[in-house]
């Protein structure tokens, strides 16, 4: 839980620190307006450094949903000099933020509490508005708060710490001093976001009234739990953000439009709520999703994937049927339920709903390194062999999927690419002498005059002239 609390004021501080070019003291001609250039530079490299760190969920039916929506969104509003790109970030608060250079994050607690797609399309929206008005672009011009003492006392609290009173004390006042000094919007800026936002809600199709409910649902949410969404903290304004809502809603947006036009945002708040590591709060919302339905699909796959983690093979199995009798063809579920039985040690019984699961999905690289793993077991080298290398061509930068190229390379008998995909193996595990001792032994069995050659010997000639040598020494 502290590393969490560390990266939640590590990532605010970056993104203070990227948003003040310029500093009080610091020459006149560092305050130079802030262009459009700028933003999609410091909106990239905040980014990629949250990338780095972790922070945002990578699961490609998360991403892919999120974008889309967020593309649906884009496209009814004005041109714009940025790409949007829309992240979630690996966190139960309720937040959401855009960064300059076209960059919307999404907190995963954000979307769990949203009871329909235009309540989470809402808040797309109205950051979406944000950028677009260029409203941070105009803060980080004006800005002339934080002095070089004050930004020295917040990176001491973010990378130092320690732990004692004084630290503590420290990194309470980089929240503060982060959220409120750089990404407090004014009065103005809500009222402008909220009005360009509502008309790009509505023009999409949605039901205008999807960021109303959303904004109730959070002041709820402040009421019972005493503890303020972060979302207010830099969103000022709600109780006046409400009431102006809702009279654009009694004179401009009468009519009702959709509360979904996609099909995955229940999906997509399952496989969040199974990103969670708290196996009795991820039962307890599928339980109750199955207490008011006892036919709801996510709650049977949810809580299926709970107890096939937990070890409870027959009752995730059970759960698995149950969804798949309801939507038999759905790719997740398939896909899933042959894990669940490849792992429990059934790579026959896995092998069909894989197999199906592939040709409904064929992108899903998790189901074609089961089957890849499933053939394997089953004796059927040259199918894994096929499978394997094309979860490789997706996911180069894996190094497990090297060692099963490996393996199978060596049951099929082609001792060259066995130890050729070994010492890649290992060269990326950092045991360079076991990479050079592979390497070395794949060389023989190539013409060397090929391109396999050539790349093997690039290899040995690195790991002989001692490149890697501040790596971590073979254990």
């Amino acid at each position: 839980m502290k590393d969490i609390q560390r990266f939640k004021i590590i990532a605010l501080l970056l993104l203070t620190l990227l948003l003040l070019p310029c500093l009080p003291g610091l020459p006149s001609q560092c305050r130079a307006s802030f262009t459009i250039d700028d933003e999609k530079k410091l909106g990239r490299e905040f980014y990629e450094k949250l990338e780095k760190r972790g922070a945002l969920v990578e699961n490609r039916k998360v991403e892919r949903y999120l974008n889309e929506l967020g593309r649906h969104l884009t496209a009814q509003s004005t041109p714009s000099p940025f790409e949007f790109t829309f992240s979630v970030i690996r966190d139960s608060g309720i937040n959401a933020f855009a960064t300059p250079g076209g960059y919307v994050y999404v907190y995963s607690g954000l979307i769990e509490i949203a009871e329909n797609e235009s309540q989470l399309a809402g808040v797309l929206a109205h950051e979406i508005a944000h950028v677009k008005a260029r409203h941070i672009a105009k803060i980080i011009e004006k800005s002339q708060k934080v002095n070089i003492a004050t930004l020295a006392a917040i990176l001491a609290g973010a990378f130092i710490g320690g732990g004692g009173e004084g630290s503590a004390a420290i990194a309470g006042f980089s929240l503060a001093t982060a959220a409120s000094l750089n990404l407090k919007y004014s009065r103005e800026h809500e009222e402008e976001a909220d009005y360009f936002g509502m008309e790009y809600l509505v023009d999409s199709g949605y039901d205008g009234r999807g960021m109303l409910d959303f904004l109730k649902i959070m002041r709820q949410f402040e009421y019972y739990s005493n503890s303020v969404p972060s979302y207010f903290l830099t969103h000022p304004g709600t109780g006046e953000r409400i009431r102006y809502l809702d009279a654009l809603l009694q004179t401009r947006y009468k009519k009702r439009g959709a509360t979904a036009l996609l099909t995955d945002f229940h999906r997509v708040k399952t496989l969040l709520t199974l990103e969670d590591d708290d196996f009795d709060s991820q039962k307890r919302y599928f339980e109750d999703r199955l207490k008011a339905r006892n036919d709801d699909i996510e709650g049977l796959y949810g809580i299926a994937m709970v107890e096939a983690k937990q070890g409870k093979t027959g009752e995730a199995l059970k759960h698995f049927d149950s969804a798949l009798s309801l939507s038999p063809n759905d790719p997740d579920i398939l896909r899933d339920l042959g894990i669940t039985q490849f792992n429990a040690g059934s790579a026959k019984a896995a092998l069909a709903p894989l197999k199906k699961a592939h040709v409904i999905d064929p992108d899903d690289m998790e189901t074609v390194l089961f089957l890849g793993r499933t053939s394997y077991a089953l004796g059927d080298y040259a199918a894994a062999l096929g499978f394997y290398q094309s979860y490789r061509e997706k996911n180069p930068a894996s190094d497990t999927i090297y060692y099963n190229l490996a393996m199978t390379c060596g049951k099929l008998n082609d001792q060259g690419e066995s130890h050729y995909n070994f010492g890649i193996f290992f060269k990326k595990k950092r045991k360079l002498k076991s990479a050079l001792f592979h390497f070395e032994a794949a060389l023989p069995h190539f013409p060397p005059d090929s391109e396999r050659a050539s790349e093997i010997t690039k290899h040995i000639e690195e790991l002989r002239h001692g490149k890697g040598k501040s790596q971590p020494p073979e254990s």
